[in-house]
């Protein structure tokens, strides 16, 4: 990765992190991951490409960023994820005070993982010169409609306005971030 992707990398990550953290952005995030099957991270580079370099992803685009991490992400992230989930409620001899510590091991490895996919997303996300000077709401709101639309494509039968109110919660707290 050349110096300015490694800035992107490094910026992206503490982006996604502070993002992620603002009141409502987790369970929103959550709630598209687990209704709309949206890869979190991937999402968050999005959002990260249109507030910080207001590049507004294509269709064509996200799919295509989709495709550069989906084995990272299907292989790696997710069975720790899994792993992590079923932790909590066994099986034997999890849950108990003493399987907690390997959880917490667990759950530091997906972080760890995340954040490699961060970094090859942050080599994969198209970088053009800004689109436009300001980047309104609708703007971006319409590209993550795109991205959870795109999601949705693999669970037919979920509607998308079922998840326009979490749609906005990253919406909002990213145009807070952009003032």
């Amino acid at each position: 990765m050349n110096q300015s992707r490694l800035d992107l990398e490094a910026d992206s990550w503490v982006f996604a992190l502070r993002i992620y953290a603002e009141p409502g952005v987790a369970d929103a995030c959550l709630r598209l991951q687990d209704q709309a099957g949206v890869d979190v991270m991937t999402f968050l580079m999005i959002v990260f490409a249109a507030v910080r370099h207001r590049i507004l992803l294509t269709a064509s685009e996200i799919r295509a960023l989709d495709d550069v991490c989906r084995p990272w992400r299907e292989q790696i992230v997710q069975p720790l994820r899994a792993i992590r989930g079923r932790l909590k409620t066994g099986p034997l001899p999890a849950p108990t005070s003493e399987t907690e510590p390997f959880r917490s091991t667990i759950k530091a490895a997906e972080l760890a993982a995340e954040r490699l996919q961060n970094r090859l997303l942050a080599e994969h996300v198209p970088l053009r010169p800004p689109e436009r000077d300001i980047l309104a709401p609708e703007d971006l709101h319409s590209v993550l409609r795109s991205v959870v639309m795109l999601a949705l494509e693999k669970r037919p039968g979920k509607p998308l306005s079922d998840l326009h109110s979490s749609i906005d919660a990253v919406v909002d707290a990213a145009m807070r971030d952009t003032h």
